[in-house]
């Protein structure tokens, strides 16, 4: 696709461009936002605005256009969130973000085949938490290849591939003025041995330090900076703040590189390489090959007329809700869904809840071929704004008539304790797959953590394994259940009840002996369904307990019953689905 380049100049934004570009994507435009004119820098949460006299040049050696704007907003909504959980809702008048958002909308105006946006965030939610929620609003797509990399390898990886960004600003321990104008090259092992010793992150992730890229695999040209001055901004003796001021650049012709590769992360973890090889010898040995994949018969279910409810303390969970056989021919997929979401408001609202007290939803439809699925997202979608709940979603075989279920786990929040949390990333990456609809890949609301249903999509380009591959797929699932709850940060917290959606029965015995070799002593559920999101073979959802939680009263029972609950078990939607197991 066509994308803008976010640009700051440094190396994190830099980097990102040749990744995107190791994917077939096609840079067009750069886009950078700066402080008002006679300030160096200012104290953004959102933009490194340090080193702006020189983002001409670094536009100028890639060659293509620049647009830019000056910051008018500040950082007046500073919460995890961005933006309203409600549907339909903007951005926040009067924040840096917003400043963002003209920026873009301009550039999607001067060129309106832009489809995506690089983004060279690695760590900071806040930052990709703002850009994503501009790219909605856009119809754009964040690249973000760099997302969740390891940063001692990512710089090693920047350093080989040639990039030559210097150091122009510092402010962390250990980092003096003397740092500045160095490269990356120069700084490696000073910024490892900062790391051992304070904690510091070697790409400079918690403001330790700011760059200016000289030279990378996109650049056409090279820049020289031909004059410079050191600013000192805070003297301090263990952490001064002290930038470069660039007062003259040039541009350089460089010879063409003759090997622009880009060091691109293995797809598994060593873990889960050898997790698809254990999947891959079952499945030899139950069939001697692999042969074709044949979808199992439908077999319809009975399900309950009315909806179903249980309240355990704060925690409501309803299931079975759906319009029933509809006697109006005319009704479309997307009319059902929004009748189901106008029950499961009124059921919220008779329990002083809301949608936005939503963790997690169940949604189940006859299909998922890609008409029906599309179809009933954009209705989903409708009743959702930010950080949305968590979901699984699978195709049932329902009676005639039904074409639409829903379930869902709602929690009222009554203290800081219990706040919900969302993690709900949109950028391709190598890290896990994007949200491929309005969910959030996890949602916390403490001392619980719902992680939607994963398939097993390859991250970079969100396609599945082709041709098909129950190992791969399988290795993808429990790799990519593993990262989002290390991106949640919750990667000591237990994981508390296993789901596991399959479209054919016989896979079972395979993705059981994966949990065996992972060592997944849990309750574990395995269920065949009728079809899973793409085409995917098999989908795996947790419940995670973060480790921390108030002691109920002794005769409080009903306590640890709702820690053993997820959304199946609570709304008795089990029925319409075939559960094949239970440990």
């Amino acid at each position: 696709m066509k994308y803008v380049a976010l640009l700051s100049g440094g190396k994190d934004s830099c980097y990102n461009l040749s990744h995107c570009n190791a994917h077939g994507h096609h840079l067009v435009a750069a886009a950078t936002l700066s402080p008002q004119s006679g300030k160096d820098e200012i104290d953004s949460y959102l933009y490194q605005t340090v080193g702006q006299d020189a983002i001409e040049f670094v536009a100028r050696a890639l060659d293509i256009p620049l647009y830019r704007r000056i910051i008018q907003g500040g950082p007046i909504e500073q919460n995890a969130e961005y933006g309203s959980r409600s549907a339909g809702g903007g951005g926040v008048v009067g924040d840096e973000t917003e400043d963002l958002y003209i920026l873009l909308e301009e550039v999607k105006f001067r060129h309106p085949d832009v489809q995506g946006v690089s983004v060279g965030a690695i760590l900071s939610n806040y930052q990709r938490v703002r850009v994503e929620h501009v790219c909605r609003r856009l119809s754009l797509t964040p690249l973000a290849y760099l997302w969740q990399r390891n940063q001692a390898e990512l710089l090693s990886e920047m350093i080989e591939a040639g990039m030559e960004s210097v150091l122009i600003k510092v402010a962390g321990i250990g980092l003096t003025a003397k740092h500045l104008g160095k490269t990356l090259c120069e700084m490696h092992d000073t910024l490892i041995r900062l790391n051992s010793l304070y904690g510091l992150h070697v790409c400079g992730e918690g403001g330790e330090y700011e760059t200016l890229t000289l030279d990378s695999p996109m650049f056409k040209y090279r820049i020289v900076l031909d004059e410079t001055e050191v600013v000192m901004h805070v003297e301090n003796d263990v952490a001064p703040v002290a930038y470069l001021r660039i007062k003259r650049a040039s541009l350089h012709p460089k010879e063409p590189s003759a090997d622009n590769r880009i060091k691109v992360p293995p797809l598994l973890e060593d873990g889960f390489a050898e997790l698809k090889d254990t999947v891959d010898n079952s499945v030899l040995q139950a069939n001697g090959s692999y042969g074709a994949y044949v979808s199992p018969a439908n077999r319809v279910h009975y399900i309950p007329d009315r909806p179903f409810t249980r309240a355990v303390g704060s925690w409501l969970a309803i299931g079975n809700i759906h319009q029933g056989p509809s006697l109006d021919l005319e009704t479309t997929l997307d009319h059902e869904v929004r009748n189901c979401f106008l029950q499961l408001q009124a059921i919220l609202e008779s329990h002083d809840l809301s949608l936005q007290d939503v963790a997690n939803i169940t949604l189940l439809l006859p299909s998922l071929a890609p008409e029906i699925f599309a179809m009933a997202n954009k209705a989903y979608a409708e009743f959702f704004g930010v950080s949305p709940p968590s979901r699984a979603c699978v195709g049932v075989d329902l009676p005639e008539g039904v074409r639409v279920m829903l379930e869902c786990i709602a929690h009222k929040e009554n203290s800081d304790t219990s706040r919900r949390k969302a993690l709900h990333v949109q950028g391709l990456s190598y890290w896990a797959p994007a949200n491929i609809g309005p969910y959030s890949q996890a949602v916390t609301v403490e001392p619980y953590v719902f992680v939607s249903g994963q398939i097993g999509l390859l991250p970079s380009s969100m396609a599945l394994p082709s041709p098909s591959s129950l190992a791969l797929e399988t290795a993808l699932v429990f790799q990519h259940t593993d990262r989002v709850i290390r991106a949640a940060n919750y990667a000591g917290g237990h994981i508390m009840l296993s789901i596991y959606w399959l479209a054919d029965k016989a896979d079972v015995i395979h993705v059981r002996r994966a949990c065996e070799k992972i060592g997944e002593e849990i309750p574990t559920l395995f269920v065949v369904v009728a079809s899973l999101p793409r085409g995917a073979r098999v989908e795996k959802q947790v419940l995670v307990h973060t480790g921390d939680f108030t002691v109920p009263d002794e005769d409080d029972e009903d306590t640890f019953k709702q820690i053993s609950c997820t959304p199946s078990f609570l709304s008795g939607t089990c029925m319409c689905l075939d559960v094949v197991l239970v440990r």
